[in-house]
């Protein structure tokens, strides 16, 4: 069974309250590029990332959410100085925070900062051909041609009738695995 497997830069997710706080009244989110899930999409608008030991620069991924979110590869989180654990997006509570800085003011936001957990989108009918469920766990075996072939595990599958089938791993998996682009992955149940 083949998937998709997209690397995930290190990014933000933003509340409007946070947005406004960042940008302005009257600013609004500009699409840069639409992403592999629906309804998701690349901004121009960046944001710095200010940690104990480090900052950088991020997008912003819309739309806006109900809670503001960081998603870093662990090396950024070292850099960053903030020790961000292995999550599931949208599990945030009790992680470590940072301050954000945009063009026309700054917040601390107390919690948001992951690494975020391995995982697969899939739409129900895509699980049903996969023969796997919602917050299943696989491995997927990726890198075949690269000199590098890693096999992931601890895999997390996701199903909702919003997404499109496509892996997601971070810059750091990525690199592991001698990754270039998007490729093909086979999930090993």
């Amino acid at each position: 069974m083949k998937i998709m497997v997209e690397t995930s830069a290190r990014h933000i997710h933003v509340t409007k309250e946070v947005f406004t706080t960042l940008f302005g009244a009257d600013a609004t989110l500009t699409k840069k590029k639409d992403l592999s899930q629906p309804g998701q999409f690349a901004c121009a608008e960046k944001v710095k990332v200010v940690g104990p030991k480090g900052e950088m620069m991020m997008s912003i991924l819309g739309p806006e959410r109900s809670a503001t979110q960081v998603e870093v590869a662990l090396t950024d989180a070292r850099k960053l100085g903030i020790a961000a654990p292995v999550r599931e997006s949208g599990d945030i509570a009790g992680t470590p925070g940072c301050k954000l800085v945009g063009p026309v003011g700054e917040c601390e936001i107390e919690c948001g900062v992951i690494a975020a957990k391995r995982h697969i989108h899939l739409t129900p009918e895509a699980a049903a051909e996969f023969g796997v469920t919602d917050k299943q766990i696989v491995s997927v075996k990726v890198g075949e041609n690269t000199g590098r072939a890693t096999t992931f595990g601890d895999v997390v599958v996701r199903v909702s009738p919003s997404y499109a089938p496509a892996m997601h791993i971070d810059t750091d998996e990525s690199n592991a695995a001698g990754l270039s682009g998007t490729v093909d992955g086979e999930v090993i149940l």
